[in-house]
């Protein structure tokens, strides 16, 4: 397989908060990797921006220290190419200097794009800046981070704040987790392959597990992972997304608004989760690495770093299957996958001493990203028909070789859509408020339960009670492995 690499027309990206960990970590090396792949031209203009003091060389410095903690094997023959592309503007988010500055830097006539690497807060105040400053023009493109609101006022509110300087075209609400590659082989699978389609409803599929693992803790986080908690910071987005590509009605076309009107039925769609399909935990210290209370500093936090729940979408597709979604840190394996299980087959011709055997599509994001199929065959050997599940894989590094390594990361593949126009990808205002205005009640139920997290082990699977949520519908979890 040969990989594609279409070049984009040269443009001026500035990012605000251009000194800020997620630019180090993210941004910066995504735009070296794609820089180094001949996407983006050597007169192309990336601009930081930030309130620390800075000339061009300085901030080429910071560039060049980040590359070399982040960037991982990508380099390029001359690095110097890319970091001539580089500028710095010391900004003023909440004030007026610096702002004249950064126009006078952009170059007329081509893409303009701004992504907001800051809080939720700057943004209107950044807004209305560009908008002030004469940045604010129909071609101007704004990304802007999570956490999108706390809840369904609040991201009314964003939305509306932006609307007054940008239309919905303009704005690019970013979620990585869409950029993934495997996320991405979702619809792929799904809708260019006929075998698939036809299985994919309640009259085939017996549920649906989504599982997003983590073994880190919230340490260099804590602040922030106190106000918003696992239900805030993964399953109102990224976990959602995942819903809705697993579960939505196949698209008109591969369009930016056909694919995300589908998504957003998928939201409407969604029954309210009762108290009784909800679990929360919070893990202990271990040892001496500190507890989930520890690190956020508060000794009675009632803020979950677990939450395990079961879903039901009430449209023809999916009647009578349930979708059950947890993610947490502090679990035994880093792990991202999806699994569609579906039903046993209607009789077993082989008998009882056979067992019990089921189709299991896996999706695995991450860490090694594929897809397999478990397929039930007959054990080798004699002695009568014994029956065993072997999956039929599809692990990207070895089915795609070498081009496998050089697939984009998340980061890199979006930020190119923005440069491209191609909002596909990216969260619709309708779509966010949708997905609040059904996890807003959820979270109001277990504040009005007062009920606190429950305490689980660090490398455990989550709490004990996450297991008999599925345990008491005749249901067990797939395992949390590498």
């Amino acid at each position: 397989m040969v990989s594609r690499v279409i070049p984009v027309d040269p443009f001026d990206l500035v990012v605000i908060g251009g000194t800020g960990d997620l630019a180090r970590r993210k941004i910066l090396p995504a735009l070296y990797r794609r820089f180094c792949a001949g996407q983006i031209p050597d007169d192309a203009q990336i601009i930081g921006a930030a309130r620390s003091e800075m000339d061009d060389a300085g901030y080429r410095d910071f560039v060049g220290a980040a590359l070399d903690e982040f960037a991982g094997a990508a380099g390029c023959d001359d690095r110097a190419r890319f970091l001539s592309i580089i500028g710095y503007v010391t900004l003023d988010a909440r004030g007026d200097g610096g702002w004249a500055a950064l126009a006078g830097r952009l170059e007329p006539g081509r893409v303009q794009a701004f992504y907001f690497s800051v809080g939720p807060s700057l943004f209107m105040t950044i807004a209305e800046r560009l908008q002030a400053h004469g940045m604010a023009g129909p071609d101007t493109r704004i990304v802007v981070e999570k956490p999108f609101g706390r809840d369904l006022a609040s991201a009314r509110a964003l939305n509306a704040d932006l609307a007054k300087y940008f239309d919905e075209g303009q704005i690019y609400r970013i979620d990585h987790y869409l950029g993934k590659e495997t996320v991405q082989n979702l619809m792929a699978i799904r809708f260019g392959n006929m075998l698939f389609e036809p299985l994919w409803n309640s009259q085939y599929v017996d549920h649906i597990q989504i599982t997003v693992a983590e073994t880190v803790g919230v340490e260099g986080r804590g602040e922030y992972y106190e106000r918003a908690g696992a239900m805030r910071d993964m399953v109102q987005n990224h976990l959602m997304q995942l819903l809705c590509l697993i579960a939505m009605e196949p698209p008109s076309k591969f369009d930016p608004d056909a694919v995300r009107d589908e998504k957003l039925k998928v939201i409407r769609a969604l029954d309210p989760v009762t108290p009784d399909d909800v679990v929360r935990g919070q893990y202990l210290a271990d040892g001496d690495r500190p507890g989930f209370r520890e690190h956020v500093g508060n000794a009675e936090s009632t803020t979950e770093s677990f939450i395990a729940l079961k879903v039901r979408i009430s449209n023809w597709r999916w009647a009578g299957t349930p979708i059950y979604l947890r993610t947490g840190k502090r679990l035994r394996a880093r792990t991202s996958e999806i699994d569609v299980v579906f039903k046993d087959t209607p009789h077993s011709i082989f008998g009882p001493e056979a067992g019990r055997h089921r189709n299991i599509l896996t999706i695995r994001l991450q860490p090694n990203e594929g897809i397999d199929l478990g397929v039930t065959i007959k054990e080798p050997g004699p002695g009568g028909m014994r029956l065993v599940d072997v999956p039929l894989d599809m692990t990207f590094a070895q089915a795609l070789g070498p081009d496998a390594k050089d697939v984009p990361d998340a980061y890199e593949r979006l930020i190119m859509d923005v440069i491209r126009g191609n909002q596909t990808l990216f969260m619709r205002g309708d779509e966010v408020e949708a997905a609040w205005a059904w996890t807003d009640p959820i979270i109001a139920g277990w504040e009005e339960a007062g009920k606190d997290p429950i305490p689980y082990d660090t490398g455990s699977a989550g709490p004990e009670e996450a297991l008999a949520l599925m345990h008491r519908d005749g249901r067990r979890w797939r395992e949390i492995r590498v």
